[in-house]
């Protein structure tokens, strides 16, 4: 069977299937076999597990993880590459290949049918326009997760390890934290790929916790304070969560929240750590107001 992370026969597969690339689903092909190896060393992958592998393409990292894997199950988007994998992976028999959009799969439904409910393994190599969606909709979702080894942009990279007070840092940053411990693997450049993107690439792995970094009443609620708090990064992050108007706050409770917090009336969103964001969640949250936790908070950040 052909070894697709070498140049030419990438090359001779995408040509016997007449097969172009898609801008819209942001394909770009891995052609560096240590690379791949980085990936799945990366990942941990063992004959005991089951992996989600997000963006397939044409198969590439697909045969080495079935080649280290109990099961895999490839979810490609585009209908135009299900009959090239089917023929680059037509000598294993531990594959499932679904062409599904993965932002509309049933996820924890897959982890129950073939790994019996049991922790996951994501491994992706993700399309730049949509991986923070599906960051955080695997994160945030109420799949079993162990892991997610993810080749992303560099910025997006960046933006996972910030940290408060930069520019990079935003709603990805915090819930990279809150989920998971996140490590850099590698950086990879334009000429790994095929064709080439614009930019420069790196392979980060989410280890997915246990127990949540920092104790809150309500993630769901925090993240939407936290999402709220960065749609608009200039204002204030008084301004910003007044008026998101699916929170109902009114300004004098978040300033009176804030002042129970030792901070400003004039902070802004990006200035607040994850533990200043799980306070003032529980202070603003449904029964905050008799929530005193002043204590907690204060120092630390020390």
């Amino acid at each position: 069977m052909a070894v697709l992370g070498i140049p030419r026969n990438t090359i001779e597969i995408l040509q016997k299937y007449d097969f172009h690339f898609q801008k819209k689903f942001g394909q770009n092909f891995l052609i560096d076999t240590h690379v791949l190896e980085k990936i799945v060393q990366a990942a941990e992958i063992s004959r005991e597990d089951f992996v989600l592998e997000i963006g397939p393409g044409i198969g590439t990292m697909t045969q080495y993880l079935c080649e280290c894997g109990r099961e895999v199950m490839a979810v490609e988007i585009d209908r135009n590459l299900i009959p090239i994998l089917q023929e680059t992976l037509s000598g294993y028999d531990n594959v499932h290949i679904v062409n599904e959009d993965i932002l509309k799969l049933n996820i924890r439904e897959a982890a129950e049918k073939y790994n019996g409910g049991k922790p996951i393994k994501v491994v992706a190599n993700l399309p730049y326009y949509i991986t923070t969606p599906i960051i955080m909709e695997l994160l945030e979702g109420d799949t079993p997760l162990e892991s997610i080894t993810a080749m992303v942009q560099k910025e997006v990279a960046d933006r996972m390890k910030a940290a408060p007070g930069t520019k990079d840092y935003g709603a990805l940053s915090l819930a990279v934290q809150f989920y998971s411990q996140a490590e850099l693997v590698a950086n990879v450049p334009p000429n790994c790929f095929m064709p080439r993107p614009g930019v420069g690439s790196a392979v980060v792995r989410l280890t997915c916790r246990r127990d949540s970094k920092v104790g809150v009443r309500d993630a769901k609620w925090m993240f939407r304070l936290i999402r709220a708090s960065f749609n608009q990064r200039r204002k204030t992050l008084q301004n910003g969560l007044h008026n998101e108007s699916g929170l109902g706050l009114d300004k004098e409770r978040i300033v009176e929240a804030l002042e129970q917090l030792g901070l400003p009336a004039t902070v802004r969103g990006e200035a607040l750590s994850l533990e200043q964001f799980a306070a003032l969640s529980d202070l603003l949250g449904p029964g905050g107001e008799d929530n005193d936790r002043k204590d907690r908070i204060h120092g630390s950040d020390q």
